[in-house]
């Protein structure tokens, strides 16, 4: 990767080693690793190790440490370019979850969380500002639909790896994770050979920025976030530890969200542009307070696995809608910010997540129906944050409350 193009020059590459390709490759080597690893995460340290729900409250803890320090990324970029920082954090998360059964301890299984964690946590701070550079405002929401489905079908592939190799190939944790990790750090490889460097259509500001404008999209990332920890945490281990639900059953679970991902992802992201953010995040709100009560209602009324199977397709539905908040920041944002802005927003979104999964872990302890109910709560006061975006969010015009100038 040693030659440089800039974006107005991009019509004498060839499709294949345009930005819009890297971005494709890079949304197929994530979830080669993540999706993996995760999917084997709750019967692993369940089944091996033996955790209990504090536990799993702990180690996804450490988990989101790195994200928390997300906001260090902008130093790294003193050092290096976004696009190869990408491919370099690519690498760690590969190379991290190929080694994670190696260690079948808590003290193993906290350490290897913590380095793969870097990895996926920077690589996506550095994958959102380049999105958000390299899309136009106007097709930011179909692309982004697009690469959504591209790492859903990439999923979708490593999931259908799982069940078939788990009972047919008779596949370990360890084989699993070593072909899922070494997959991943190849893609990245690959991506910064054949690619040539691609110049920031405008230089990005190499410091922190924090502007009283953005308030809103702060709040919106910080309520995702928290959101995101007791459905990410506790939604999976509650299939397993309620359930009892295998590798198998959880992971064909996962496959049939993925179904829905690759042919709803496009259609979220034509909805977006078409209906606007306010709308999409309304709904996206009030649909997952709905769920997250009704995930409660599992404990308080006795649900069965199918009513809970159900809730969790919702939910992964619901939360793809996310990818408004990127193009609701893309349209009131200055452009010499996006990188600064993604790197601050990614440590605001995680700072639930330093002390949300072990504290409701303790809460998990006593009563499930409170962590879910709390969930429900957060939805709803996040609804009411996105009613508060204007119908045509530009600079200027963030929120409601500003008054147009004339």
């Amino acid at each position: 990767m040693n030659d440089e193009f800039s974006m107005s020059n991009m019509s004498t590459l060839s499709k294949w080693r345009r930005p819009e390709a890297l971005l494709i490759l890079m949304a197929i080597a994530l979830p080669l690793a993540f999706s993996v690893w995760s999917a084997l995460l709750n019967n692993f340290v369940v089944e091996i190790i033996r955790f209990d729900g504090l536990d799993i409250g702990l180690l996804h803890t450490i988990r989101e440490i790195p994200g928390f320090l997300a906001v260090g990324v902008i130093s790294i970029l003193l050092f290096f370019r976004e696009q190869t920082l990408a491919l370099l954090m690519l690498c760690v998360l590969g190379l991290a979850t190929a080694v994670t059964a190696w260690f079948p301890s808590l003290t193993g299984i906290l350490t290897l969380t913590l380095l793969s964690s870097i990895g996926f946590h920077f690589f996506e701070t550095v994958n959102q500002s380049l999105q958000l550079q390299w899309f136009s405002k106007k097709e930011a929401p179909r692309k982004l639909g697009k690469l959504m489905a591209i790492g859903s079908a990439a999923t979708l592939i490593a999931y259908t790896f799982l069940v078939l190799g788990w009972y047919k190939l008779n596949l370990s944790f360890n084989s699993a994770y070593m072909i899922a990790g070494f997959s991943c750090f190849s893609l990245a490889v690959l991506g910064y050979l054949i690619f040539p460097n691609f110049e920031a259509p405008i230089p990005q500001t190499k410091k922190i920025v924090l502007r009283k404008r953005y308030w809103l999209y702060y709040l919106l990332q910080f309520m995702s976030g928290a959101r995101r920890q007791i459905f990410v945490v506790f939604a999976g281990f509650m299939m397993v530890e309620r359930f009892g639900l295998d590798v198998q059953q959880l992971t064909t679970i996962y496959l049939l969200n993925l179904l829905f991902n690759i042919a709803l992802a496009p259609l979220l992201g034509r909805a977006v542009a078409r209906y606007g953010e306010r709308k999409a995040l309304a709904v996206e709100y009030f649909g997952l307070s709905l769920v997250f009560f009704a995930y409660g209602g599992i404990y308080l009324f006795g649900w069965g696995v199918f009513i809970a199977t159900l809730l969790y397709l919702l939910d992964h539905l619901f939360f793809a809608l996310a990818l408004a908040i990127k193009t609701y920041f893309q349209k009131i944002a200055d452009p010499q910010d996006i990188a600064a802005t993604a790197a601050v927003a990614f440590t605001i979104n995680h700072i639930a997540a330093i002390f949300l999964p072990l504290g409701l872990g303790f809460l998990w302890l006593a009563s499930p129906f409170l962590v879910f109910c709390t969930a429900g709560i957060l939805s709803v006061i996040s609804f009411a944050l996105a009613l508060l975006i204007p119908r045509q969010p530009v600079k200027g015009n963030e929120t409601i409350f500003c008054v147009p100038k004339y």
